[in-house]
């Protein structure tokens, strides 16, 4: 699974971005972008995220496109052939496990304890998602969880801000973090793309100094 681990490397922050209008879906992963985030998952939260995939890997090839909120194998094969370039899941079935080998496809499992991260391990997954980190304490509990997992690394998402991103940046078990601070829906509603990329660069700046 070195790719995963190759696509968190390459930025501070993954947007999760979660698109109403299929008209935003291009707009809005340029701002982001144009602000230095190459990386961005698509949540297939609603009925027009697959679609959104498809078009940003058309239209602008050079960001590495991700699904997000995949649950099945049906979702996995649907985010291939639309074009992602890597999954996610907020936790993992067996079923789901077979698919991604099946396809060799970059993928970042969802864990919450320390028993499904073991488990994950023992299935060959070495870079995982933290999810829901800050409803199951934040940096503290996962600063606790990779200490005795050495081999381990993370994407934390889940009630991250740039607030409280470097608590768990600072972490040598964190690659990135997910968060969808840099697209607020009133922005995103409003169309304010340029305001995006500011927010985006911005985050950029700090959180790559850490």
């Amino acid at each position: 699974m070195s790719s995963i681990i190759s696509i968190c490397k390459s930025a501070p922050m993954i947007p999760v971005i979660t698109i109403n209008n299929i008209e935003d879906a291009v707009p809005l992963a340029t701002a982001l972008y144009k602000g230095g985030l190459t990386v961005l998952e698509v949540t297939l939260r609603t009925p027009v995220a697959i679609e959104a995939i498809q078009k940003i890997s058309n239209e602008l090839p050079e960001a590495i496109v991700g699904a997000g909120t995949i649950l099945n194998p049906a979702q996995l094969e649907s985010c291939i052939k639309a074009g992602a370039k890597f999954g996610v899941s907020p936790g993992t079935t067996s079923e789901l496990i077979s698919a991604v080998r099946e396809h060799d496809f970059p993928f970042l499992p969802g864990c919450a304890t320390p028993s499904e991260a073991m488990f994950l391990l023992s299935e060959g997954f070495k870079t995982l998602k933290f999810f829901p980190a800050g409803s199951i304490g934040g940096a503290p509990t996962l600063k606790a969880i990779s200490a005795p997992l050495s081999d381990l690394t993370f994407c934390p998402t889940g009630g991250i801000s740039l607030s409280n991103a470097e608590d768990y940046l600072s972490l040598k078990s964190v690659l990135t973090v997910g968060g969808s601070w840099v697209c607020p829906d009133n922005l995103i509603k409003d169309k304010k793309w340029n305001e995006i990329t500011i927010l985006a660069a911005e985050t950029v700046q700090r959180l790559s100094s850490i």
